[in-house]
């Protein structure tokens, strides 16, 4: 069982890349903001109890799937909120049932970042679209995290289409794709 674990910042394009890698790969999507959103319906983002849902529900998914032999793709922008604990946390749930982390870094210049965050197909998932905010994000601090484990593969999409980028990620991990 695998859990390819895309992550970067806001806007570099995980969700779009995710989404031909579960075409090409038949995997399963699980992107992060299935729970955000379902949370943030109940809880402001960044209270307690959302924090605490949010990566319970995560790693309950992580596990139940792992135990079920079900690969997935999940989607993760790194920011202070998350507990620094949360990756070891993944990395166990899925190692205990003999499945591994794939981890794959997806990013691209701060304005292309910048270009794209207020782009309208965020709208669907309540994603931030809103420069100044990123901006202002970016300045305090807020997507501060600590660095996640490297797999060698760093995906820049500002120099390669989303497409490509996901048969990028088939090879290097030897994903079956067609």
């Amino acid at each position: 069982m695998d859990l390819i674990f895309l992550h970067g910042p806001a806007a570099a394009g995980k969700l779009t890349v995710a989404r031909e890698l579960a075409k090409l790969t038949g995997l399963r999507l699980f992107h992060n903001h299935l729970i955000v959103d379902a949370l943030t319906a109940v809880f402001d983002f960044g209270t307690e109890p959302f924090i605490l849902l949010r990566e319970q529900m995560w790693l309950a998914v992580f596990r139940e799937a792992a135990k079920r032999n079900v690969s997935l793709i999940f989607t993760f922008a790194p920011e202070r909120t998350v507990g620094p604990s949360f990756i070891q946390n993944t990395r166990d749930a899925l190692e205990s049932a003999g499945g591994r982390v794939l981890f794959v870094e997806v990013a691209c210049p701060v304005e292309e970042l910048e270009r794209r965050v207020e782009s309208a197909s965020r709208a669907e998932f309540g994603k931030l679209r809103s420069l100044e905010l990123f901006r202002e994000l970016k300045q305090t601090g807020a997507f501060t995290y600590p660095q996640l484990p490297g797999s060698g593969l760093s995906i820049d999409t500002s120099q390669m289409s989303p497409r490509e980028a996901a048969f990028k990620i088939c090879e290097f991990f030897s994903l079956n794709c067609s």
